[in-house]
């Protein structure tokens, strides 16, 4: 998740309860045995028992026998697997330029249902929240994932039953993390526009937002090409330009306010084409998912199309191909020389052109960065698809939760918004 930086006042956030920690641990890389539990957390078998009953009390877990012929169930008493619930979800916003999303992802990470609106244009701050809590009301009383067209597509779960617990929203442009404002989203043309806080008052629902890009790298992360991964750079291409983020030892690197990673606009070029921030020769601007699909005759957001085009080898769409990927690599090899990542996980369009070239990129970055700085660098294709921005803002919806098991009981009634400033320590100390 992002913004998991210093408190905001003298005031330190406490550690996390034991309990906040085995939640964390079978939410994050569960389902996980409780003898398991027991060994990572340190705790003895009795307290691992007794805390694991109370998360189950809450709803929260459910204890199971391991699967036949798996390790733990073998000879003598098997160790029950915890599993986190499906049915405690938090509400995953995206805002896009075209489309508005929400989807409800379950603790066990499945996405239970969802909603998808298109948008003609743009939508302001005020119509986003106003799509937002139109788009909640649905998805809280329907039975199957549908989509702006009313088609049924994904599992069906019985309206009432989930406990929604917090929401998440990603947003393409720089949040500050204090208070969940959005300073700067160029694609929607959002200054300085309070989001969190309206959003918070129209459902009752404590609402946490940041930068989608911050979040992506997070998901990846957790359950991606980059699981388990301790310092990673993520950059994904969509319709908002390029956006990164980036995890520094195991934790996301935020920065002051929020704003760090912003890596769409690492200079690139010094005699490239002006962006929209104002500065010339932006990767953004240089590695351009529009004039790529425009070359390749695709439809922008149609990535099995662009594939497919750029399978034919045309000899134009390639001279384009090879300005992205030096473009690519002349980013890479500042964000390596800042941060030295073991691995970069490209999404969307960056994805595809990876896919297209292979080792060019990797040998561009080595060929351009410092003896020894990219010597075990892996770059990889994204693994999470279309939900890796609705698994990182989950994130952030579950984080109240997360923190302290026992909110479970309030948290729908919860009327303010949070932010993610006073984190980081927690966040720091939690296995």
């Amino acid at each position: 998740m992002t913004e998991h930086d210093r408190t905001t006042g003298p005031a330190q956030t406490p550690a996390p309860s034991n309990a906040a920690r085995i939640l964390r641990l079978v939410h994050e890389d569960g389902p996980i045995a409780r003898a398991e539990i027991t060994r990572r957390t340190g705790l003895n078998r009795s307290t691992t028992l007794a805390l694991v009953g109370e998360l189950v009390e809450l709803g929260l877990v459910h204890e199971g026998p391991p699967p036949a012929g798996s390790a733990g169930s073998g000879v003598g008493r098997p160790s029950p697997i915890v599993r986190a619930s499906a049915d405690v979800v938090a509400a995953a916003v995206t805002v896009e330029i075209d489309a508005v999303e929400v989807a409800l992802v379950g603790l066990d990470g499945t996405v239970r249902r969802r909603q998808v609106e298109a948008q003609v244009r743009p939508p302001s701050a005020a119509e986003a929240v106003d799509v937002v809590a139109r788009l909640l009301d649905q998805v809280r009383v329907t039975g199957a994932e549908t989509t702006g067209t009313g088609a049924g597509t994904g599992p069906a779960s019985a309206p009432g039953r989930l406990r929604l617990v917090g929401v998440g929203v990603a947003v393409p442009g720089t949040v500050r993390a204090e208070d969940g404002n959005v300073q700067y989203a160029p694609h929607l043309g959002w200054h300085d526009e309070p989001f969190a806080a309206p959003l918070a008052a129209r459902t009752g629902l404590p609402v946490r937002a940041a930068n989608d890009a911050n979040l992506g790298a997070w998901a990846e992360r957790l359950a991606g090409s980059g699981r388990g991964v301790d310092d990673l750079v993520y950059l994904n291409g969509g319709a908002s330009g390029i956006g990164g983020g980036v995890i520094s030892g195991g934790r996301p690197l935020s920065g002051a306010d929020g704003y760090a990673g912003e890596l769409g606009h690492t200079f690139v070029a010094a005699n490239g084409i002006r962006c929209h921030c104002g500065a010339v020769g932006c990767l953004e601007t240089e590695a351009s998912r529009d004039a790529l699909t425009t070359v390749a005759g695709t439809a922008p957001d149609d990535l099995a199309a662009l594939a497919g085009a750029l399978a034919a080898d045309d000899p134009a769409t390639e001279r384009v191909v090879d300005r992205q990927v030096d473009a690519l690599a002349t980013a890479l090899r500042n964000a390596i020389h800042t941060v030295n990542p073991e691995v970069v996980v490209l999404g969307g369009f960056l994805g595809v052109l990876l896919d297209h070239v292979g080792d060019r990129i990797v040998t561009a970055v080595r060929a351009q960065s410092m003896a020894g700085t990219a010597d075990r660098l892996r770059i990889v294709p994204a693994a999470l698809g279309r939900d890796v921005l609705v698994h990182g803002a989950a994130e952030i919806g579950f984080r109240d939760l997360l923190r302290d098991p026992g909110t479970v009981t309030t948290a729908v009634a919860t009327t303010t918004h949070t932010s993610d400033r006073d984190d980081a320590a927690e966040e720091a100390r939690t296995p």
